[in-house]
């Protein structure tokens, strides 16, 4: 017969598997006594026979994986001899599969890699677990641990056999995180349900999806102008999240082929550390910024790039002097130019900026000028007070400029300004009065006197003329007498002086400039006539025709000292010239008369004899001059015997004429008039200065 039984693997030794005296229909009894034996297939005894009590009993505990392994059935088969008859029956026994295994990873780590740019839908393929049992026992189903990015997909083969895969269901970022930790579960069908894990690593490679990313990406530095050559400027923060030669990143200027930045002849930069650096002075004057643009690029492929943007702005320092502008100087100035005239435009300006920018003009104090602010860094140079070219021709003057920097810069330009002459001062002579003598009878032409003036200002209006006035002191006009060379003040005569017509003069002279309007003055010169001696002495008494002799009788008794007669006569010149002497002029025979020679009194000089006749005498009146001249009388002196002495007659001469008698007179007055004239003329020139 054919007998089945099942038990299940896990079943300890001494498990009843089947009721062989049931099954078989024997007794129990005869089962000792037909010596019922089990013989085992294999040659392995899992079973034994329980002869009392006619049952199949499990000898040793049975591993279903052990015996078949991976077959889906797993049947061990017996065979039982029974004696008396000889009875062979087939006994097979079916080794039940019970979930005593736990699915199992070939290995308990699996390392897996993806690109990041791999696209959602990609799949990762994983081992399949193993477990032992089967059937429902076997490996039902797999878990993934929870994930943002991978999802569980089990596929199914052709011989039923689960198939794990990792699906990737949303894009990975190896920058954020480069390696994903999962785990893998593989869960049987049994009761209760046994799993095996495994630890899923996921290794996110690198692919050049991000730039070089600048931080900041505009930057701002603050850097003093003049620094020294090699100065670091600024180290770029540049980052790349790539990795490898995709996050090696390279820096350069970027720059425009039309048009390459001026940054690049000033500025270095280290292509390997982001390192800017200055490789020229940097002057704050020639730009106060400059925008210098970075290209970061990594070396993927294909290769990406980020730009950095920094501003450099430069800190003013003082290093600009100021700088001084005359726009328009107005030279030469009018002296007459009233305050606040304008001289000159003067423009300033420093290159360096604020407190170093802000510049202040200054001037001497002592100066007729001041400086006024007509608008930002432009000022006016005007006259603050009176200007007078004839005590200064002409100012040197100092602008100074001085920056409020620290320390501070200054500068000064110097210009000559000229003073304009203006007609402000009125010739001046050098003496209001001046005295001059001149010789009676000198030729027409003679210089008399030459007067002089000066003016302090300029040019034509210091140009003098000179001129003489008519002041009508004279019968005739005084320009009939004198005339002035105009140019150098000499004054000449006109004509022939006569000391004894005219015997001193006032020539008023007047000296004018070329201004306009002309100024002038006037002095006066007094011109004294020299006397000469051009005239003879004139004998008044006795009065004779020319010619004819003067008849004076006397007593023929006359003692020596008798007066006979007084010669009389006058001389128009003066002084030496004038002083008369008297005498007589010799004969042949000796006269019994004197004349005293100042006087010219005649006196007997000795006792006339009774038997004389009358006597020639020739008086000669002689005047002091030189050359001297001279005239002479002749007087016929007769002695007679009654004559008497007429003293009255004698001594009554003929009175000189008023012009003669006043002669003292006219000096007298003529000194005073002078006198006068003289202080009145120094009054009106004091009252004037």
């Amino acid at each position: 017969a054919q007998l089945r039984y099942s038990v299940p693997e896990d079943r300890e030794p001494g498990f009843s598997v089947g009721d062989l005296a049931k099954d078989l229909g024997v007794e129990v009894r005869s089962l000792a006594a037909r010596n019922l034996r089990l013989v085992s297939e294999g040659g392995q005894r899992h079973f034994q026979v329980d002869l009392a009590a006619g049952v199949l009993l499990l000898d040793s505990r049975l591993d279903r994986e052990a015996l078949c392994g991976q077959s889906p059935t797993c049947s061990l088969h017996l065979q039982l001899v029974m004696e008396n008859p000889l009875q062979l029956h087939r006994v097979e026994v079916d080794v039940l599969d019970v979930n005593d295994n736990a699915p199992q990873f070939p290995k308990p780590e699996v390392v897996l890699e993806i690109t990041e740019v791999a696209n959602p839908g990609t799949r990762l393929p994983l081992e399949v677990a193993e477990d032992p049992d089967m059937g429902s026992n076997s490996i039902s189903t797999y878990e993934l641990s929870p994930s943002k990015h991978f999802a569980l997909s089990i596929k199914v083969r052709g011989d039923g056999v689960k198939m794990p895969e990792i699906v990737l269901e949303k894009a990975l970022d190896r920058e954020k995180v480069p390696v994903h930790h999962l785990t893998l579960t593989a869960l049987d069908g049994g009761n209760p349900v046994k799993s095996g894990t495994a630890r899923v690593t996921i290794h996110v490679l690198d692919a050049n999806d991000n730039p070089p990313v600048c931080d900041p990406p505009i930057s701002k530095v603050l850097l003093e102008e003049n620094v020294p050559v090699g100065t670091l400027v600024t180290k770029l923060n540049v980052t790349d999240l790539d990795e490898g030669p995709n996050g090696d990143v390279e820096y350069s200027f970027k720059t425009s082929n039309n048009a390459p930045g001026k940054f690049t002849k000033l500025f270095s930069l280290d292509a390997r550390t982001g390192e800017i650096r200055t490789k020229a002075p940097l002057d704050y004057e020639e730009s106060s910024a400059y925008e210098i643009a970075v290209r970061a690029r990594d070396k993927g492929s294909p290769a990406m790039e980020g730009h950095c943007h920094l501003r450099v702005e430069l800190i003013d320092i003082n290093d600009n002097s100021p700088e001084i502008v005359l726009t328009s100087v107005s030279s030469p100035v009018q002296e007459d130019a009233a305050p606040g005239t304008v001289i000159a435009l003067i423009g300033v300006k420093d290159s360096d900026s604020g407190d170093n920018g802000q510049v202040r003009l200054q001037i001497a104090k002592e100066l007729p000028f001041k400086l006024v602010s007509s608008f930002k860094e432009h000022f006016s140079l005007v006259t603050s007070g009176p200007l007078d070219r004839e005590k200064a021709s002409g100012y040197n003057i100092t602008v100074r400029a001085v920056d409020s920097g620290s320390p501070q810069r200054a500068t000064q330009k110097t210009f000559y300004l000229r003073i304009a002459d203006v007609n402000d001062n009125a010739p001046n002579f050098s003496s209001p009065f001046d005295t001059a003598h001149v010789q009676e009878n000198s030729l027409p032409g003679t210089s008399v006197f030459s007067v002089s003036a000066s003016d302090p200002d300029e040019g034509s209006n210091a140009k003098l003329s000179y001129s003489i006035l008519d002041n009508g002191m004279q019968d005739a006009p005084i320009s009939t007498y004198f005339r002035i060379d105009q140019d150098n003040g000499t004054i000449y005569t006109v004509r022939a002086l006569d000391y004894e017509q005219d015997k001193v003069f006032q020539v008023p002279v007047e000296v004018k400039d070329a201004g306009s309007p002309a100024l002038s003055s006037t002095a006066v010169v007094h011109v004294f006539v020299l006397d000469e001696n051009d005239n003879a002495p004139n004998i008044v008494y006795p009065s004779v025709p020319k010619g004819s002799a003067f008849h004076q009788a006397i007593p023929a008794l006359a003692e020596p000292g008798y007066l006979v007669t007084k010669i009389v006569a006058v001389d128009a010149d003066s002084g030496h010239n004038a002083w008369l002497s008297y005498q007589l002029q010799e004969s042949a025979e000796a006269l019994p008369f004197q004349v005293e020679r100042r006087s010219g009194e005649i006196r007997v000089a000795q006792a006339l004899r009774e038997s004389e006749d009358s006597h020639r005498l020739v008086v000669e009146v002689r005047d002091n001059g030189t050359p001297s001249l001279s005239a002479s009388v002749v007087i016929v002196i007769s002695p007679e015997e009654n004559s008497v002495q007429d003293f009255s007659k004698s001594l009554d001469l003929p009175q000189p004429s008023s012009e003669d008698t006043n002669l003292t007179l006219y000096l007298i007055i003529s000194l005073v008039s002078i006198s006068l004239v003289s202080c009145v003329m120094f009054g009106l020139v004091a009252a004037r200065c």
